[in-house]
């Protein structure tokens, strides 16, 4: 029996290491079969093909990239279930995509359902899988042949491959950026190729190219797959190096290939540029995949992906004569009413430049209320665009797209997340809490064709002019102007009464008192007085002149940018506005940092614009009129209004978070919890008494229901039309 014991338990030992060895650690045996290497997946030319029966048929990428985010968790919780990944399969497919791009190895949650959703498919969707390189990693002091860069790099593009093929199991952090699980399904037959990397920082690239450009062995490399021409910069050779050794790893244990592009964007893209745009746009470093060659032992290929969005680059706006691009003139690049497309030059001068397939793997526009970037030509901005405004913009990308001959793309993206930040906004919020509320002002979470909106089934309020849902509770202002007052995880709705009211002839005020320490009992922009100090001043002025406005002391813009803006230091004491200043200024947001046409000047360029500006319009997304940026409604009596927590000084309005007063004992932004504000209405004719608002805020206990966005069903019109054609 003791013998029996022994052998049980060793043969339980050598089980669990065995199970170690190749689940955990990657270890398998090869025993030097030569097998024919299977594929579905070959580029020729500059067109990708994919396997159909006995023949190879033209594949257009239609795709749409995920996200891993949903409200109340960050994306790194990978908390989406099988349920959840199977609903949005199913309408992603019925809009016409016929591809899903992710970044990073999720959770296999994500593995499981995407087996289930296409084993009995006839028509699957298929998968471009990714490659991550840890943020942490990448913008830092480490060179791209540091150990934590280069071999974690490599490992993880192998980890990739395991996963595809349901031969990983990864404990919780194994992986940076990554998720966790044990993955055990074999989706490799719908996987059409590998983005490696990211959107590369061009001062790692820089720094790597500048740090081994005279050291031998880091400008070549010969693979049996890949090796670099001589032209390659020591980052390329680094890229060359990890998808050799990636497609080596696959083929030689898993006896299959596909295809492969290395991830890049304008930042870093292959081009020279005119000095004036290399000065202003501090372009240090380029990654050209031209220079990584393929041998015959690699038979798919690989193709170019780029990230390109309308607004970013707009380098070519910057440039008179475009025949340093290789492009023969602008005109050709001029639409019908006169404006110039330089986004669909950019792709053309891309597709000129590269011999293989070029995929543009991100494009799109948000519909978040804030804008952080601008194109001046063709309006496809950065953010402040409705829902079918996005979904115009998708069209015309995706007709930019076709028409340079690249071969397909992926929309960004198909989720909103709530837990993104914006480089224009992120000094106002507190960034360890975004998951928790869902910012208009922060554009970067709402590129989704997919909206998470506020509430359970439907949020508390819907700016349309339908007053029905407001209650008696709701009300904290009564007679002959009335005020009520609600909020959610997105807005605060005022509905405003006023008998009789004449809305494009009657001014009304709604002074908000936000902050304990700031704000004027009088606002000399309009001579209006309130019997609290408040540090906004909400202007209804009929539908093309309503706003909101900030006292000067409390202006986040200011407290931040006022070198850029104004080129002074507002926390000088000559400068410091009066804590009860009674100047009120419009609420800005900054677009551009001040930055110098060219060394040879001091003059610098700054950009900001007026996002206090309200909107008119109908918010109910049953609405045949609805418009997604629309802040105020006016029906009869009453007009609703709708304001972003950001757009009111709120840094965390889940724990009811605001803004300190920038200047007393702070240098910037600070936070200060509040349980309160204050709110009133009135015409002006006398002091306005303001009103308490009690504020709860509700912890990380948010409450959402999906909504499929305008521009889903405007792109699922467009590719569905293309697959009837």
């Amino acid at each position: 029996m003791k013998k029996f014991l022994i052998v049980v338990v060793s043969v339980i030992l050598v089980l669990l290491v065995f199970d170690w060895l190749h689940f955990y650690e990657g270890f398998y045996l090869d025993f030097g079969d030569e097998k024919p290497t299977e594929y579905f997946m070959k580029v020729e030319g500059e067109e990708i093909y994919m396997k159909k029966g006995e023949e190879f048929q033209p594949f257009e990428i239609k795709g749409v990239n995920m996200g891993s985010g949903i409200p109340g968790e960050w994306a790194t919780s990978f908390a989406a279930d099988e349920e959840t990944y199977l609903r949005w399969f199913g309408y992603i497919q019925e809009m016409g995509a016929n591809t899903i791009r992710i970044y990073t190895i999720q959770n296999d949650t994500f593995y499981n359902a995407f087996y289930d959703y296409n084993i009995n498919n006839p028509t699957p969707l298929y998968l471009l899988h990714g490659v991550w390189v840890n943020d942490y990693v990448l913008n830092s002091h480490r060179d791209a042949y540091d150990d934590e860069f280069y071999d974690t790099f490599l490992e993880n593009s192998k980890i990739t491959v395991d996963v595809i093929h349901g031969k990983r199991k990864l404990n919780i952090g194994r992986v940076a950026s990554a998720g966790h699980g044990s993955y055990k399904k074999d989706i490799s037959k719908w996987v059409i190729g590998y983005i490696v990397g990211v959107e590369w920082d061009d001062s790692t690239v820089a720094y790597t190219d500048d740090l081994y450009k005279d050291k031998e062995g880091y400008s070549s490399y010969k693979g049996k797959y890949m090796y670099t021409s001589e032209d390659a910069s020591p980052f390329e050779t680094m890229l060359t190096m990890v998808g050799d050794k990636m497609i080596e790893y696959e083929t030689q244990r898993y006896n299959t290939q596909r295809l492969v592009a290395f991830s890049n964007w304008p930042t870093t893209d292959p081009f020279e540029y005119p000095k004036i745009i290399k000065d202003f746009f501090l372009k240090c470093a380029r990654v050209d995949t031209e220079h990584i060659k393929t041998t015959a032992a690699f038979i798919p290929g690989q193709f170019a992906s780029y990230h390109v969005y309308p607004y970013y680059p707009y380098y070519l706006s910057f440039a008179e004569d475009w025949s340093v691009f290789g492009i023969e003139s602008k005109e050709a690049f001029r639409d019908e009413q006169g404006r110039v497309n330089a986004y669909r030059a950019y792709l053309q001068m891309l597709n000129n430049h590269h011999t293989m397939p070029v995929v543009i793997s991100e494009f799109g526009v948000s519909t978040g209320r804030g804008m952080a970037q601008v194109d001046k030509d063709t309006g496809r901005n950065q953010g402040n665009t409705s829902e079918g405004a996005q979904g115009q913009a998708l069209i015309e990308c995706w007709a930019d797209i076709k028409a340079t001959g690249c071969n397909g793309g992926c929309v960004f993206t198909w989720q909103d997340e709530w837990f993104k930040r914006t480089w224009n906004t992120m000094h106002s919020v507190n960034l360890s809490r975004t998951a928790y509320w869902s910012d208009y002002q922060t554009n970067e979470q709402y590129f989704g064709l997919l909206s998470f909106d506020p509430g359970e089934k439907e949020s508390v309020c819907y700016v349309d002019g339908d007053v029905s849902e407001w209650k008696a509770e709701d009300k904290i202002i009564s007679g002959t102007h009335e005020l009520s007052v609600k909020y959610d995880e997105r807005f605060m709705y005022f509905l405003v009464k006023k008998k009789g009211l004449d809305f494009e002839k009657d001014t009304l005020y709604i002074p908000l008192d936000i902050a304990p320490k700031s704000g004027s009992n009088y606002c000399e922009n309009f001579d209006v007085k309130f019997d609290r100090d408040a540090d906004f001043v909400i202007v209804l002025n009929g539908k093309d002149n309503s706003r909101i406005m900030v006292q000067e002391r409390y202006d986040a813009l200011r407290s931040t940018y006022s070198q850029d803006i104004y080129k002074f230091d507002t926390y000088l004491k000559k400068n410091i506005p009066e804590k009860n200043s009674p100047l009120f200024v419009t609420v800005e947001l900054i677009l551009r940092t001040a930055v110098a046409l060219s060394p040879e000047t001091k003059d610098t360029v700054a950009e900001s614009y007026e996002t206090g500006k309200l909107l008119y319009g109908n918010a109910n997304p049953k609405s045949p009129d609805f418009n997604s940026l629309a802040d105020f409604c006016a029906s009869g009596d009453y007009v609703e209004i709708k304001l972003p927590w950001q757009l009111m000084n709120f840094a965390d309005p889940s724990k009811m978070h605001v803004h300190d007063d920038y200047y007393d004992g702070n240098y910037g932004i600070e936070y200060i919890s509040i349980d309160e504000m204050y709110a009133g209405i009135g015409s002006g004719s006398e002091r306005i008494k303001l009103g308490e608002i009690e504020l709860d805020g509700w912890g990380n206990k948010v409450t959402y229901h999906e909504r499929l966005k305008s521009s889903y069903y405007i792109m699922q019109n467009l590719w569905k039309e293309e697959k009837i054609k």
